[in-house]
């Protein structure tokens, strides 16, 4: 008997050690390899790592534009193993995603991404900002989107971890710092492109001044000017020099051209066909400055743009679709991010 007892002991030993042996050598399979609905999901479940990469959509639009897909594409391609999240408003409280909306389905079919709704009555709980956002006459608001999503990608910051990008931002290479502000140009910080572990108390200072100093008729306030004069609270900055990122505490300062290496002056660039294209070589990612194109320009296939050349490259499921809507087959095969 006790020989019998020691036997099934020493299996269940072998056994347990097997599987963890197995996720020593691959340990992000753990989550990504087990057969979990998505729908059955949360986000809790999802970022529990700290590891996500966030995008937003504060507005009720489901018809995500090839900016927007090419934008969430890319980050879910340049990063396999951590999961993309993209938040959008107008799912409301169904985390089961319309079949009906073929480019939302599509994204969900990436075996990396995720669609949630974008609570924001849930995701301001115990932060600074749920007083504020209870308060606040959004009707009154008139860059309310904008406003709203400043707000939220803090509070999803801070209380998951991850990295927040923009629905304009195409990744070209991993970002390898943790803690990290892009600047937008010298002593200067976006709010475009920010990460950071998670409970970071500069997070929880910039909800607070975000109450505190609120103005909403103020472009950029509670974004990229929040983001600068809370920097600067904590170091004094000066203008970059060569390619040499700032170090402000644990906090990293990228330099202009990690994300921004076209400024927001010249955007349109990115709609035009350069004789030499740049390589890129000093950048993670690409702002296109989605709200300075008023005129509306699109990627337009077969125009050798450099805008249609980046998501040839970076984004080619995207493409292929711009391609098949342009020839009258649509479909949009994005089952696959290699």
């Amino acid at each position: 008997m006790l020989k019998e007892i020691q036997m099934y002991l020493c299996i269940i030993f072998l056994f347990a050690f097997g599987i963890f042996y197995e996720l020593s050598l691959e340990p992000d399979c753990f989550f990504f390899c087990k057969p979990i609905s998505k729908q059955l999901l949360i986000p809790k479940d999802v970022m529990s790592q700290g590891r996500s990469i966030i995008f937003l959509e504060t507005t009720d639009r489901l018809i995500p534009p090839p900016l927007v897909l090419c934008s969430v594409e890319s980050a879910a391609r340049m990063y396999p193993d951590r999961p993309i999240i993209f938040f959008l408003k107008g799912l409301g409280n169904n985390t089961m995603v319309d079949s009906r909306i073929p480019a939302l389905s599509s994204l969900s079919a990436l075996k990396n991404v995720f669609l949630f709704p974008l609570q924001m009555d849930i995701l301001f709980q115990d932060t600074p900002l749920l007083p504020w956002y209870l308060q606040v006459n959004t009707t009154e608001e008139k860059d309310w989107p904008y406003i709203s999503s400043d707000a939220c990608r803090l509070a999803m910051i801070w209380k998951y971890g991850g990295i927040y990008m923009d629905t304009d931002v195409i990744s070209i290479r991993p970002i390898p710092e943790a803690n990290f502000l892009a600047a937008q140009s010298s002593q200067f910080s976006s709010n475009g492109i920010l990460g950071f572990q998670q409970h970071q108390q500069f997070l929880w200072d910039c909800m607070v001044d975000f109450v505190q100093n609120y103005n909403g008729s103020i472009w950029g306030n509670q974004g990229p000017l929040l983001i600068t004069r809370m920097l600067k609270k904590l170091c004094k900055l000066s203008d970059f020099e060569n390619m040499v990122d700032q170090r402000c505490h644990n906090i990293s300062f990228l330099h202009p051209q990690r994300f921004y290496p076209i400024s927001y002056q010249k955007w349109e660039k990115y709609y035009e066909v350069w004789d030499s294209e740049p390589d890129f070589n000093n950048s993670y990612a690409l702002h296109l400055w989605n709200f300075m194109n008023q005129k509306k320009k699109n990627v337009t296939t077969g125009s050798n743009t450099l805008a249609e050349n980046l998501f040839k490259t970076y984004c080619p499921a995207t493409y292929s679709t711009l391609v098949q809507t342009a020839q009258g087959s649509y479909q949009m095969p994005l089952n696959k991010t290699s």
